[in-house]
């Protein structure tokens, strides 16, 4: 097995990055959802209630993100990789209660004209802890802006099934992975240990429950029904419909792609 594919998401909920290397620190792939927009009671903003965040593309260029509306003639806005001051604000994502900082006046009155509602852009900084599950992870270990976990891997061979079984084909940024890889069987995620990617050492805590994030198309903001009704049929596990494994970093290091995933035998 090899990694074909290492996807960034800064900004929570909007656009992804394709990347040839990248680090893997504490949170997950470097600047990975570091930044979110909240409403001005500091509640996150998701695709799953505003699908027009799909619309939004990122890119690093510099010491900067560049991010754009695909569908506005709007200048593209420029915010910093490091921001060193802002005002600071508690925000919610799900059921943890986060401090993070403003990223500006310009910021936010860009995203409210698009978004055509008042939000803020924030940003997570080092030392504002937000832990994992304790039931999957030690206690103390952080994740970033994500809904849960610092890492999502996905084999392309599992998207290939689905696919089999769709009248219309869906592409993998429909599932928002941050590492894609070549080889093995369908499913082979689902069974994840320890994994040595490059000097990365990745360790599965569950398989991904799914939302309807998946039924929408991230190049147009669309929504529809699959691939969510087609993966209910048969990658169901109670009342959760399963795609992808969570992970999170054991050991720190760079990847890339091209490198091998190294497997350990989960323990039973």
């Amino acid at each position: 097995m090899k990694l074909t594919g290492i996807y960034c998401y800064p900004i929570k909920s909007l656009g992804g990055i394709a990347l040839t290397e990248t680090e893997v620190n504490e949170r997950g792939i470097a600047y990975d959802r570091r930044w979110m927009l909240v409403d001005p009671d500091g509640q996150f903003l998701t695709q799953r209630s505003s699908s027009e965040l799909a619309l939004f593309s990122v890119d690093f260029e510099s010491d900067h993100l560049r991010i754009d509306h695909r569908m506005s003639r709007s200048a593209p806005l420029w915010v910093p990789l490091h921001p060193t001051e802002g005002t600071p604000m508690t925000v919610q994502v799900w059921g943890d209660r986060v401090e993070a900082i403003r990223c500006g006046a310009e910021a936010d009155t860009w995203f409210s004209q698009l978004l055509q509602r008042t939000v803020h852009l924030v940003y997570m900084p080092d030392q504002s802890p937000r832990q994992i599950d304790p039931a999957y992870a030690p206690d103390g270990t952080n994740v970033s802006f994500a809904d849960g976990y610092p890492i999502l891997i996905l084999g392309e061979a599992t998207l290939a099934d689905l696919n089999t079984r769709l009248d219309t084909p869906v592409s993998m940024n429909r599932f928002r992975p941050n590492l894609v890889f070549e080889g093995g069987h369908s499913g082979d995620e689902d069974s994840f240990d320890e994994v040595q990617i490059g000097a990365a050492v990745l360790k599965g805590t569950k398989p991904c429950a799914r939302c309807q994030v998946i039924t929408i198309n991230q190049d147009t903001g669309e929504k529809g029904q699959e691939p969510m009704r087609t993966l209910s049929t048969y990658r169901r596990e109670g009342n959760k419909v399963l795609f992808g494994m969570n992970m999170y970093p054991l050991v720190q290091g760079k990847l890339a792609v091209g490198d091998e995933l190294i497997l350990a035998v989960k323990h039973s």
